[in-house]
């Protein structure tokens, strides 16, 4: 055959499987398998073979416009109408197919796309992945600590998945880890305090955007008339210490508490399956008494600059009163305090007492203690047990006064004849 013959891959392999049943070398029938076709088709196509060549297996319909194509004059009145009205304003196929629509003109985004880019109206748009660099370990012990919770099946698949909270310094690798039932605000706290009791406030945290560290929800008026951005119950005590929470965007930002978990996973859990612990209290004590400080000694590095940016806690400073949930409730008029289906009666032994309707700050401690505070100055109430009738604060109770004397009768009136009138009169002897 003379010129050039354009076959798919399918094409040149039926040739190929056909020309050896030509030469003898298979069957029809091993032909049929090869080609994934029916023996009656293989008839078919193996004729065709014979009568055109190769040119009996290409698809006769290659070359020629489709039939459920658009006609020519159907296309140039999109097209043009396109170039008219929505050109100009930067529409795109999508967008330009349904005001098209609207209009009558009925034509696919994919298709519309296709025919712009034939007509050079439209360019394709590849987004690009936004370059990254990577990013150098902050100088110094304490600049940066990034924190991050991994859910795993610690103790096998048979127990469930725990949650791991992990701190790791940016400059050295140093780690410190925690096991607790989920990723709460209470398992951040204890983890982020036993970090500074023993190197001391860090400058910044580096987390995700998870609601213990990161609130979306709207700042209350009384934020607002203060000027204070929305934050969590982890969020005021990092406040309060000064430390700064910076939020990643994505899991990469943070990939070296990342890391360190997939070490944890991979340590960890056969350290706890070789001493058979199923417990977050014994694994736990397995972190403590050695586990991490192993894990500091062989991969934490020295950083690039010795001077420590962790910053001693001050004296007066109580971790109790800093990692704790705060909210603030309004005295009642009996002196007491709701709180979390929980009511408290304030004393009056305080000073100052404060007035109904005051604010008074509820703080609950990790240890599920309560504290009431009033101008930054701890209250002393009780605990009003549920059901119990709630009496009115410095209410006096006076002893029942006895019964009253009955009072004196006067005596009955006296009958008298009045001489005048002839008649009975009631006269009233005066009483001496």
């Amino acid at each position: 055959m003379k010129g050039h013959l354009l076959m798919s891959d399918k094409e040149r392999g039926r040739k190929s499987a056909l020309e050896l049943v030509q030469s003898g070398g298979i069957t029809l029938v091993e032909a049929s398998g090869r080609m994934r076709l029916s023996y009656r088709q293989t008839l078919r196509v193996y004729a065709r073979f014979l009568a055109q060549g190769d040119a009996g297996l290409v698809h006769r319909r290659r070359g020629k416009p489709s039939n459920r194509a658009c006609p020519k004059s159907f296309r140039a009145a999109v097209v043009l109408r396109y170039r008219e009205r929505y050109q100009v304003h930067g529409f795109g196929p999508t967008l330009a197919a349904e005001k098209l629509a609207a209009e009558g003109l009925h034509v696919d985004h994919e298709t519309l796309r296709r025919w712009l880019l034939a007509g050079g109206d439209w360019q394709k748009c590849r987004k690009h992945r936004e370059h990254r660099t990577r990013r150098e370990r902050r100088a110094h012990f304490g600049e940066l600590v990034q924190m991050d919770g991994s859910h795993h099946d610690w103790f096998g698949p048979d127990h469930g998945k725990s949650c791991l909270m992990n701190m790791v310094d940016d400059a050295t690798g140093t780690t410190m880890g925690l096991l607790s039932p989920q990723e709460t605000t209470e398992a951040a706290m204890t983890l982020l305090r036993r970090w500074i009791e023993r190197y001391g406030v860090p400058v910044a945290l580096y987390t995700d955007r998870k609601n213990v560290y990161i609130t979306e929800r709207e700042p209350t008026m009384e934020e607002q008339l203060a000027g204070d951005k929305p934050l969590t119950a982890f969020g005021k005590a990092c406040k309060k210490l000064g430390i700064e929470i910076i939020a990643a965007h994505s899991p990469q930002a943070k990939g070296r508490v990342e890391r360190s978990n997939g070490t944890y996973q991979d340590r960890l859990v056969k350290e706890l399956a070789l001493g058979g612990i199923t417990t977050l209290e014994g694994a736990n004590t397995v972190l403590t008494n050695g586990f991490t400080d192993g894990l500091n000694d062989r991969f934490a590095v020295a950083p690039a600059d010795e001077l420590d940016y962790h910053r001693p806690l001050h004296k007066a400073v109580d971790l109790d009163d800093v990692f704790c949930h705060e909210e603030h409730r309004v005295l009642q008029n009996d002196w007491t305090v709701s709180h979390d289906n929980h009511q408290y009666q304030v004393l009056k032994c305080n000073t100052p007492l404060p007035k109904p309707k005051d604010r008074i700050l509820v703080r609950t401690h990790l240890d599920s203690r309560v504290q009431l505070l009033y101008r930054k100055k701890k209250l002393a109430f009780l605990f009003v047990p549920p059901g119990q009738p709630r009496q009115k604060q410095g209410a006096k109770t006076e002893a029942p006064k006895p019964a009253a004397k009955p009072k004196a009768q006067p005596p009955p009136p006296k009958k008298k004849w009045h001489a005048n009138c002839g008649r009975l009169a009631v006269m009233r002897e005066s009483t001496p």
